[in-house]
């Protein structure tokens, strides 16, 4: 019997489930956990789901509305659980009920209501029971859709400890008696910075993707810009919730520019800014003028990611590289130093004051985070040496340049930013 053919229907039904799974997996997830109060039991089902759909698309062809059908299997796996378990026998009726009763989100709205399953999963995974990097590594697993060897990169740590400490977040949140419901006031609140963080770990991951064959990720950007907007709408009175919409709307207006048509990066300086995008930049600068304002109204700070919005800001003012106010960015890394010191704002600072006070200042930044011990935070991260390599071939500083490069392309987990670097490494030796 000859191959199938490379573009056979089962071919495009396999691309189908891995296409739709990658665009719904979050809401499926969310939903099921809505529905079912229990998180890895909602997970566990949606890869039943999956893996049904794997069995089946393949030889009976893609449903009509493949998301509805995922979430079907699912309810009906769910139903099939809870009946089989004699302990919530007493239950089966009302979940059964529920489940029977609930539809599939339209994955194809744009949903920015409070009652949003995905933003009261990000609520729940950043429960206060739980420790800020295991509410982090959660929502990036549940949320984000990231493996756990994605996680681990984005937190420089050892995979098994990552995954143990997803494994501990599930069961804490099983066992603490954690409301699945949308927190209100003061808890709500007390929660904000920490769903901050997670919507900014997750746009991140997109917007650079720490493993794999593509340097960014637009799926996780786009969650990422439309979870912010969502908050910001849910609590329009935080003057940071603005300034992290205004950070994912500045810095996903650059996405188009960011590759070649073959996926190869641009860096920020060679990218051809006509092909920003705009409307993203215009809606980024308008909330970040809402946080400005909150905020000299109130009399409330602004944090670390309102800060970050300003650098932002900066370049999307400037109509060409040329035209970047470095001096004014450098000073919003110092701020931003200050705030919330650390090595990988240090590197970043470096990179500021090399573009603003020539290559010696930055790499001297560099060189006062080697002698604090820093750097060994970041002993497995490309960052360091790449930033090093960038700056010593501002000074013509050559060799050493080709060398940092060439470390930094064996310490990077992302396919094309390791080309990227090989070939900067190459242009330096």
């Amino acid at each position: 019997m000859p191959d199938a053919a490379p573009d056979s229907a089962p071919d495009r039904a396999t691309r189908a489930v891995t296409a739709v799974w990658r665009r719904e997996s979050t809401r499926l997830v969310a939903a099921l956990v809505r529905m079912t109060r229990d998180v890895s039991l909602a997970e566990d089902l949606a890869q039943d789901a999956l893996v049904a759909a794997l069995e089946q698309w393949p030889a009976e062809g893609v449903p009509a509305n493949p998301g509805g059908w995922l979430m079907s299997v699912a309810k009906r796996r769910a139903i099939d659980q809870f009946r089989r378990n004699a302990n919530l026998r007493d239950k089966t009726a009302q979940l059964g009920h529920e489940l029977e009763e609930a539809t599939m989100p339209d994955f194809e709205a744009e949903v920015d209501h409070i009652e949003d399953d995905v933003l009261r999963l990000i609520f729940l995974t950043c429960h206060p029971v739980l420790s800020p990097d295991s509410r982090a590594a959660l929502t990036l697993r549940l949320v984000g859709g990231l493996s756990t060897a994605e996680i681990a990169r984005a937190f420089l740590a050892q995979e098994s400890a990552v995954g143990q400490r997803i494994s501990r977040a599930k069961r804490t949140l099983a066992t603490s008696g954690a409301s699945f419901d949308l927190p209100t006031g003061e808890e709500r609140t007390q929660r904000l910075d920490d769903v901050m963080s997670v919507i900014y770990l997750i746009f991140n991951e997109g917007y650079t993707a720490t493993s794999g064959d593509d340097w960014i990720r637009p799926d996780l950007c786009h969650e990422g810009i439309r979870l912010a907007r969502m908050l910001a709408a849910l609590e329009p009175a935080s003057p940071d919730t603005h300034g992290l919409q205004a950070l994912l709307e500045l810095q996903g207006s650059r996405t188009h520019a960011r590759t070649t048509g073959d996926g190869t990066p641009v860096l920020l300086e060679d990218q051809d800014r006509a092909r920003w995008d705009h409307l993203l930049i215009r809606r980024g600068l308008a909330a970040l003028d809402r946080s400005m304002a909150l905020s000299q109204r109130t009399g409330r700070p602004i944090g670390v990611l309102t800060v970050q919005a300003h650098i932002a800001a900066c370049h999307a003012r400037a109509a060409s590289p040329a035209e970047t106010d470095w001096r004014q960015i450098a000073g919003w890394y110092d701020a931003l130093a200050a705030a919330a010191p650390g090595p990988v704002v240090e590197v970043n600072r470096a990179v500021a004051h090399g573009r603003a006070f020539g290559p010696d200042a930055g790499l001297a930044v560099l060189d006062a985070l080697t002698v604090s011990g820093g750097s060994t935070v970041l002993a497995g991260s490309h960052l360091l040496p790449s930033v090093r390599g960038d700056l010593l071939e501002r000074a013509g500083r050559r060799a050493e340049a080709a060398a940092a490069f060439t470390e930094a392309a064996a310490l990077t987990g992302n396919g094309r930013e390791r080309e990227l670097l090989t070939r900067r490494a190459e242009q330096n030796s």
